[in-house]
């Protein structure tokens, strides 16, 4: 197993490969104002990133429940000089904040880029952040067989929206290489309290987009506030409908047993939603010789809940 490590860019995850690229085309197109939305608060600490370094002022929209349990990375972007505001409306978490963040680029178009953090959204958005992130999967590309003189035989990542999987998955479609993508299918399929809509859904068109969906009897659940959508990004539907990837739910007990296990037997603290690829990881090891497991992001940011989780203390 080989893990591309994500968790090292500046940030702490794979989310500044996306921000600073759209970053610096909103600043090529004369935007003077960065938004986005964020669930595990990556995604916005990165925009919050990039808005400093360009110095354009930002604001992050965030559902209320993700921003109380995601304390230290809503600390971070406001260190940063960012606006976060918290999204009250429906279930408070990351759909509603990009439910709220498309309101405001229809309403400020002209001065306001709305910096999308997957791979979601109507179009360009989705072949923009694809293509922000590719930078994942053509380096694992080349390392791997810098180290191994092959291909893997397998993929895996995390999949909510779908950003960093579609950045490893991209640079591989057309070879002989499985893919594996890890959804968060919360307490359990049949509890009706998950996110998983590739394993357990149904097509629609959410935000500007034909993809599919958990229906409207789930409640939208996951450990993992990146992975808190009911939604994912329409290539991540094409690949499901043609069988070229296997999504497979991960409930929140597989995950926290992911998170220790990585962090015990490598010394590296993997975030929550990183912890679902990583359980996947060990279900499927038996079936593949070599494979390339996307390590998202770390996990300074979860360890409140991994505390009350572990009784650490």
């Amino acid at each position: 197993m080989y893990l591309k490590r994500e968790d090292l860019l500046h940030g702490g995850a794979h989310k500044i490969n996306n921000a600073v690229g759209q970053a610096l085309l909103a600043k090529k197109a004369g935007k003077d104002r960065l938004i986005a939305e964020t669930g595990a608060g990556q995604h916005g600490v990165a925009t919050a990133m990039a808005g400093a370094a360009l110095d354009i002022p930002t604001e992050i929209y965030m559902g209320k429940k993700d921003v109380e349990r995601q304390k230290m990375n809503v600390r971070r972007m406001r260190l940063m000089g960012a606006t976060v505001t918290e999204v009250t409306r429906g279930d408070a978490g990351l759909a509603e904040a990009v439910d709220v963040a498309l309101e405001d680029m229809a309403e400020n178009i002209e001065d306001t880029h709305y910096l999308v953090g997957s791979v979601v959204g109507p179009d360009p958005f989705p072949r923009m952040v694809r293509e922000f992130q590719s930078v994942i999967g053509k380096e694992a590309r080349e390392q791997i067989q810098e180290k191994t003189g092959e291909l893997p035989d397998a993929c895996v990542a995390c999949v909510g929206g779908g950003s960093n999987s579609i950045g490893l998955f991209h640079a591989f479609r057309d070879d002989d290489v499985a893919f594996y993508g890890a959804e968060g299918a919360g307490k359990g399929p049949d509890s009706n309290k998950h996110a998983a809509p590739l394993s357990d859904g149904e097509e629609a068109e959410l935000h500007g987009m034909k993809t599919r969906v958990i229906d409207d009897d789930t409640e939208v659940h996951s450990v993992s506030a990146g992975l808190d959508y009911p939604g994912v990004g329409p290539e991540h539907a094409m690949f499901h409908d043609t069988g070229r990837c296997d999504y497979i739910g991960v409930t929140d007990e597989e995950a926290l047993e992911g998170f220790q296990l990585m962090s015990e037997s490598e010394g590296i603290i993997p975030a929550l939603e990183t912890s679902h690829a990583i359980a996947l990881t060990r279900d499927i090891a038996d079936k593949h010789d070599t494979i390339i497991v996307n390590l998202s992001g770390r996990g300074d940011k979860d360890m409140d809940q991994a505390t009350e989780h572990f009784d650490f203390e």
